[in-house]
C-alpha cells in the first residue's frame, strides 16, 4: 500500500511521513537531472573531439578519410545521365533554361519561403576519372614520399592537405543521403532541379603532383569539358562552384572561368595571385585552410599552462606582403615572453608548432606570400589568441562569424613601431583574454573539416554562406540573358575599395 508500511513488532500499519516522500522524490529528480546533464555534455563534447575516439566514426584526418573513401569507391566514374560529353549547342542551353524556369516557378508557389529558407539543391558533375578519382589515387600512392618539397622547402603533400577543401566538400556531397548529417544542402541528379553546380576537379593535387606541361594540358581538358555543358553555357558559369583553394592552382586557364564562384583561401588585391576583376567577395567564397595541428580539446585547454606571451613559428623570408615577417622578427626577437622559431611543416614541425601554441597566450599571424596562411587556423584550434598583422586579409564565413571576438587585428604600420606591439599585448586585460579563449573553444568546431561533415563545421558554413548568395546569383544570371552585350547597363562588382586592417575595439 502506498504511504504505509508494516511494523512486525506490533503487527500494525503506520502512515509514512509526507515530508519523507517529498525528500525522496526530490533526490530522484536530482539524480535523473544529473545523469541527463552528463550524457548531454558528453554528447556535445564528443561531437567536437571524436577524432580522438576510434569508435566515433568521424574522420578529421585527410589521409585517414581518403583511405576509407577510396576503399569503397570506384576507381573511375561514369557520366551522369544529364552530363554532356561533347560540344553543346545554344538550343541545348535554351532547353535547359526552360526546364529550370519551370522548376523554379513551381518552387516559388509551392514553398512558402523559397529561396530564402529552402535547402540548397546542388548538382555534382560526374566528371571523367582523370579529373577526380585518378588524382586522389595519385595522392594516395605518393603521400609517403616526404622528401618531395616545394622550392621554399615546404612538404608538397602537406600543402595539398592544407588545401584539401575540394575533397571534403565533394566527399560529403556524393555520400549516401542516409549517411549525411547536413540538411541545408541536398544533391540532385537532374540539372533542372539545381540551384548550383559543383565542379569536382582536384586542381591542387594536379598542380603539385603532375609534370608542368601535363598539368596544363589537363587544365585545358577540364576547362573544355565544363564549358561544353549546357548548364555552363546557360549562365556563363555564374551558378558553378569551382574549388581553386591554392593560389597557383588552375592559374593558366582560370581567366576563362572568372564568372564562376571560386572557393579561395583569401583575396590578394595586390594582383600577385589574382588579376583585377577575377575575385571579389560578392561572387566568391573564402574557405579556411585545413589546420595542421590537432584540436586542443576541453581537457587539453584546462591543463595547458600558457607561460609564453607571444609565439611564432614559420619561415621568415617571404614574398609580397610577407616581407613584414622579417621586420617583425627583428623587432621582437629576444624580448621577454616572446618565442620566435624558424621552421616548416616538415618532420618535427608539427610537434614544435603544437607545443609552442599550446603554451602561449597570443600567436603571431603575419602575412606570408599571400595574405592568409594555415597558421591562423592552427592557432584557433590550439586555443591561442591570433594576432593578425595582414592588411589585405579576408576571412572565411565572416558573414556568420565575428573574428573580433577571437583575434586581435593590428595594422602593419602599428606593429612595426618600436615597442608598440608588446605594449599593446600587455595592455590586454586578463578578463579579455579569458573571454577570447572561451570564444576560441566555441569557434574551433567551425574550422574542423570532417567526414561525415558535421553541423556547424566548415562544410556546413560553406552552404550557409552560399544560400546568402543565391538570389544575387540568379539575378545576375537572368540579367546576363537579356541585357544587350556591350551595353553600359552591364553590372559588375569590380570597383571595390581595398581591405584595410583596423584594430577595432578590444571588447
Amino acid at each position: 500500500m502506498a504511504g504505509r508500511h508494516y511494523t512486525a513488532a506490533s503487527g500494525t500499519f503506520k502512515t509514512r511521513s509526507p515530508a519523507l516522500f517529498l525528500l525522496l522524490a526530490l533526490l530522484a529528480l536530482t539524480l535523473l537531472f544529473y545523469i541527463f546533464s552528463i550524457s548531454t555534455s558528453s554528447y556535445s563534447t564528443g561531437n567536437l573531439i571524436s577524432s580522438r575516439n576510434p569508435n566515433s566514426g568521424i574522420d578529421y584526418s585527410f589521409v585517414s578519410s581518403l583511405e576509407k573513401f577510396l576503399a569503397k569507391s570506384p576507381r573511375s566514374a561514369t557520366a551522369g545521365e544529364d552530363t554532356v560529353s561533347g560540344t553543346t549547342s545554344v538550343e541545348d542551353a535554351r532547353k535547359l533554361d526552360d526546364s529550370i524556369w519551370k522548376n523554379e516557378n513551381q518552387r516559388l508557389y509551392d514553398e512558402p519561403f523559397y529561396p530564402a529558407f529552402s535547402p540548397l539543391k546542388v548538382y555534382v558533375y560526374e566528371m571523367p576519372a582523370k579529373f577526380t578519382y585518378d588524382l586522389l589515387w595519385l595522392f594516395h600512392n605518393t603521400y609517403k614520399e616526404t622528401s618531395n618539397l616545394t622550392s621554399n622547402g615546404s612538404p608538397v603533400h602537406r600543402l595539398i592537405e592544407q588545401h584539401s577543401i575540394d575533397y571534403w566538400l565533394w566527399a560529403d556531397l556524393i555520400a549516401p543521403e542516409s549517411e549525411r548529417l547536413l540538411k541545408n544542402v541536398v544533391r540532385v541528379y537532374k540539372q533542372e532541379e539545381a540551384d548550383l553546380f559543383y565542379i569536382p576537379f582536384f586542381t591542387t593535387i594536379s598542380f603539385f603532383l603532375m609534370e608542368k606541361q601535363q598539368c596544363k594540358a589537363l587544365y585545358r581538358e577540364a576547362l573544355k569539358w565544363v564549358m561544353d555543358q549546357p548548364a555552363w553555357n546557360r549562365s556563363e558559369g555564374r551558378d558553378h562552384i569551382l574549388p581553386v583553394h591554392h593560389p597557383w592552382s588552375f592559374k593558366s586557364v582560370r581567366k576563362f572561368m572568372k564568372k564562376a564562384i571560386w572557393l579561395l583561401p583569401d583575396m590578394d588585391s595586390t594582383g600577385n595571385w589574382y588579376k583585377p576583376g577575377q575575385v571579389y567577395l560578392e561572387k566568391d567564397l573564402i574557405l579556411p585552410y585545413v589546420a595542421n595541428l590537432d584540436l586542443c580539446d576541453a581537457k587539453c585547454l584546462s591543463s595547458s599552462r600558457r607561460t609564453t606571451l607571444l609565439f611564432f613559428r614559420g619561415r621568415l623570408k617571404r614574398n609580397a606582403g610577407g616581407k613584414i615577417r622579417a621586420k617583425l622578427v627583428e623587432e621582437l626577437r629576444g624580448a621577454d615572453g616572446v618565442s620566435i622559431e624558424e621552421g616548416t611543416a616538415g618532420e618535427g614541425g608539427k610537434e614544435a608548432a603544437q607545443s609552442g601554441m599550446r603554451k602561449s597566450i597570443f600567436c603571431l599571424n603575419p602575412a606570408g606570400d599571400t595574405p592568409s596562411s594555415a597558421r591562423l587556423f592552427d592557432a584557433i584550434v590550439s586555443g591561442c589568441i591570433p594576432i593578425i598583422v595582414s592588411d589585405e586579409l579576408e576571412l572565411p564565413f565572416e558573414g556568420i562569424l565575428d573574428y573580433r571576438k577571437i583575434a586581435l587585428f593590428v595594422s602593419s604600420s602599428d606593429a612595426l613601431q618600436p615597442g608598440w606591439l608588446l605594449s599593446f599585448l600587455k595592455s590586454v586585460s586578463t578578463a579579455q583574454i579569458k573571454e577570447m579563449q572561451a570564444n576560441l573553444a566555441k569557434y574551433a568546431r567551425h574550422f574542423l573539416y570532417s567526414h561525415p561533415a558535421q553541423p556547424l563545421g566548415p562544410e556546413d558554413l560553406v552552404w550557409r554562406m552560399m544560400a546568402g548568395k543565391l538570389v544575387n546569383i540568379k539575378l545576375h544570371t537572368r540579367r546576363s540573358q537579356r541585357v544587350v552585350k556591350g551595353a553600359r547597363s552591364v553590372c559588375t562588382c569590380e570597383c571595390r575599395s581595398p581591405n584595410v586592417t583596423s584594430p577595432g575595439p578590444l571588447s
